[in-house]
């Protein structure tokens, strides 16, 4: 069941603009030019940022993710009719041909289970053409990112349009490697409405990521640094094999 983070249709009204100004997205875009990509699955779509990019560029696009509040402000925004929009997880997607697909925003670490990630792995490789390729980042646990999730750290107080002031805080609830559990407060003036949105995250190992992506019928070509946070994430680029299964 996704969070109610990106879940409850108050809060995923507020994902954008927290999180506006997203330097990973033109990364990652510029990789669909660097593989020759034309037809692209977001995994974990959301609120469709990266998706309506795409297809504001002329390629084909298939938003996939399991939030349907999030989903519906995907649906509400302008072109938003270029894309294929679809409720679920990537197990829930129709047969699919596309050169790319990609998972932004850490979104690689929801899935807890290995059974999880092995099934979203595969879902993924059945979409891809031969030879296509799967790009996503995790965070390296090394660098320990929970430390910074404290109420210190991320305390904001923002005035929203349409929404009024907003003060929102990340407090650390448990770390227990490799799950790192978290929970965000929102607190909104206009009516004094306080939500919770409690998530977990799976920490794997480089080492880890590359073994699951070997039993999933893919070959990693290469491991790169995290465009926006550089040296606090891998992402891995991932091509899928026919010398498998």
């Amino acid at each position: 069941m996704p969070d109610a983070l990106f879940d409850h249709p108050r809060l995923a009204g507020l994902y954008d603009p927290l999180e506006a100004g997203r330097p990973d997205l033109e990364a990652y875009a510029a990789m669909t030019v660097e593989f020759g990509a034309s037809r692209v699955l977001d995994v974990g779509c959301g609120t469709g940022v990266f998706a309506l990019l795409l297809a504001e560029r002329g390629l084909d696009v298939v938003g996939v993710d399991p939030a349907l509040a999030s989903l519906e402000v995907a649906r509400g925004k302008p072109g938003a009719e270029r894309v294929r929009w679809v409720h679920g997880d990537a197990e829930a997607l129709p047969p699919l041909q596309v050169d790319l697909a990609v998972m932004t925003g850490n979104v690689a670490q929801i899935f807890v289970e290995d059974a999880d990630w092995a099934r979203t792995l595969a879902a993924v490789r059945r979409a891809l053409v031969p030879g296509g390729r799967f790009v996503f980042e995790t965070r390296d646990a090394a660098r320990e990112a929970w430390l910074g999730w404290t109420r210190e750290q991320t305390y904001k107080r923002v005035e929203l349009p349409g929404v009024g002031v907003v003060e929102c805080w990340t407090d650390l609830v448990d770390v227990e490697l490799p799950l790192v559990t978290f929970q965000a407060t929102y607190v909104f003036a206009e009516d004094g409405a306080t939500l919770v949105s409690e998530s977990t995250l799976r920490f794997r190992s480089r080492g880890e990521v590359e073994e699951s992506l070997r039993l999933a019928g893919f070959v990693v070509d290469e491991v790169r640094d995290a465009p926006d946070r550089p040296g606090l994430e891998f992402v891995f680029v991932a091509r899928r094999t026919d010398a498998w299964g």
